[in-house]
């Protein structure tokens, strides 16, 4: 039986995964496959990489630095968070991410992103931590408006959220029968229409199929809400989400709120390593 680990995005709300996951690094707890969504394939991959603290580490340090993430980047690059910055300078110099450690490593690693020209899923598994692998990881991670489609073999993608935020059906479909999933969203979180769709509309005329998918999301993410309680009670499932809405946005330059949100989550993997590895038969 195979056992998989489901990471939800979030932008910043993924310092809680990143928490959690540290926790389970420190206990040893294995997986056969991760698929990441957006924040959740950011930080997701260092679990493949075998790299606790890494990712606390430099979101802290570079927090107020123009050159992650800022309006200045976004004029001048037309990316919120620099793409060459975040996906090349940090884990190529700054703050090295263990490429030969991430190809070793037997777990599978699978992202989740949205093809601009139909707005549906496309799902990429990543064996090489090399510059492809980081353009599908950047992809997963764009969200529309303050990011540039990400061009990768002629298509063009944005955030995975926008098509399939929790793609836990998409692990089962793999053959991965038993899975974790991590949410950014405390239980019973429903997602609403979004009021402010006619200001995000004139940026996104060349992408009508991204702005579609920006009016259905609410319906096939609580839809997904709903079947993941299911598999829950099927004893399929195991769901860790945070106890109450995180004090973090999408977005943020606090080092000190950034630390917060992540301890909410180191604690909480703590505190559930118990009833994990009775699900995970360890």
């Amino acid at each position: 039986m195979k056992y998989g680990l489901v990471l939800e995005g979030g932008g910043m709300r993924g310092l809680f995964t990143a928490g959690i996951l540290d926790a389970w690094m420190e206990a040893g707890i294995p997986f056969d496959g991760l698929v990441g969504v957006s924040a959740g394939a950011c930080f997701g991959c260092n679990y493949k990489s075998r790299q606790p603290g890494r990712v606390i580490r430099y979101n802290k340090r570079f927090a107020k630095d123009s050159r992650y993430c800022s309006w200045t980047s976004l004029l001048r690059t037309g990316d919120i968070f620099n793409a060459d910055f975040c996906y090349r300078e940090i884990p190529s110099t700054l703050d090295p991410f263990d490429a030969k450690t991430f190809e070793a490593h037997p777990m599978e690693f699978h992202i989740a992103a949205t093809d601009c020209a139909t707005g549906k899923a496309v799902y990429r598994r990543l064996d090489k931590a090399d510059e492809t692998a980081f353009k599908w990881i950047q992809a997963s991670a764009s969200m529309p408006v303050v990011s540039r489609p990400v061009r990768i073999d002629g298509g063009d993608y944005l955030d995975g959220g926008l098509s399939d935020g929790i793609p836990l059906g998409y692990f089962e479909s793999l053959g991965f029968a038993r899975n974790v999933v991590i949410t950014t969203r405390p239980h019973g979180y429903r997602k609403f229409p979004s009021a402010k769709m006619w200001i995000v509309k004139p940026w996104l005329r060349k992408y009508p199929a991204i702005y579609q998918a920006l009016t259905t999301r609410h319906r096939w993410y609580n839809e997904t809400l709903a079947y993941i309680d299911k598999r829950v009670a099927a004893g399929a499932a195991f769901l860790v989400c945070p106890p109450e809405t995180l004090p973090i946005g999408r977005v943020c330059h606090d080092p000190a709120t950034m630390q917060r949100v992540y301890d909410i989550g180191h604690d909480l993997g703590r505190a559930h390593l118990p009833a994990l590895c009775a699900f995970l038969n360890r």
